[in-house]
């Protein structure tokens, strides 16, 4: 399948590194750790290669080619809450679409998000790596559903661990180091729970690689067991004053 990458995915401009724009981000993030903007920014800047290396092991599976070769939209079902509200009770689509509703939320928003921090589609791309980084992106939320962590302070530092354990991914590792030491000065027993993410993301199956539109619609447990993803965690939640309030729904 090399012929699906073209020349210009090979040397690109935005695979330099920009760590002075990462430690700008770094410290927005610090001061308002609910800026979902500054991620994507902290990740764009550190990103380099590894979009690269990532969809080459994707499109190396067998699961990865057969789904290229149909390219699903992950993000148009999963806006689709009220069809995901249908399913069973206890599926990963409708326990997804519950918790989204509960964190008002949505899968458009975290687009939005990616696209001011600079990370949104990339022209230069071949279409199946712009899909496949969009795609990546829709995961996240997804993630936290299967992975247990909720998307306080402490379960979006314990998934980054986890996300950077499965993608090697520079900067998502600069924003798990700086939770590390932010945690260390108030809540040094958050530093446990953090380190335990990065060891269940080591341990996992390589959740880029899954079927997530199939996966949807089973059992959560069972998505959990055919991940290895073992029970989910339990740990005192720590949500920031700019949090918004959980709904009832």
């Amino acid at each position: 399948m090399a012929d699906r990458i073209r020349p210009s995915d090979r040397i690109r401009p935005s695979d330099r590194i920009r760590p002075l724009a990462a430690l700008r981000g770094i410290r927005g993030l610090i001061q308002d750790p609910d800026d979902t903007k500054l991620v994507f920014d902290i990740i764009s800047a550190l990103s380099g290669k590894s979009g690269k290396r990532l969809f080459a092991r994707f499109e190396s599976t067998e699961t990865g080619a057969r789904l290229l070769a149909d390219r699903p939209e992950l993000l148009a079902r999963l806006s689709d809450r009220e069809s995901l509200l249908e399913l069973p009770v206890g599926t990963l689509g409708r326990t997804y679409a519950e918790f989204m509703g509960r964190e008002q939320i949505s899968a458009e928003g975290l687009v939005g998000a990616s696209e001011e921090g600079g990370t949104g589609q990339d022209p230069d791309l071949s279409p199946e790596r712009q899909w496949f980084g969009m795609r990546l992106r829709d995961m996240h939320d997804l993630w936290h559903v299967v992975s247990g962590y909720n998307r306080d302070l402490v379960g979006e530092a314990s998934l980054l661990a986890f996300t950077y354990a499965q993608t090697r991914n520079r900067g998502i590792g600069l924003i798990v180091a700086a939770a590390w030491w932010r945690a260390g000065q108030d809540h040094p027993e958050v530093r446990p729970i953090i380190r335990e993410g990065y060891r269940r993301g080591k341990r996992a199956e390589w959740l880029p690689g899954q079927d997530w539109e199939a996966l949807l619609e089973q059992p959560l447990e069972t998505v959990r067991s055919r991940l290895g993803l073992g029970t989910p965690p339990s740990y005192v939640e720590m949500r920031s004053d700019g949090a918004p309030v959980l709904s009832a729904s």
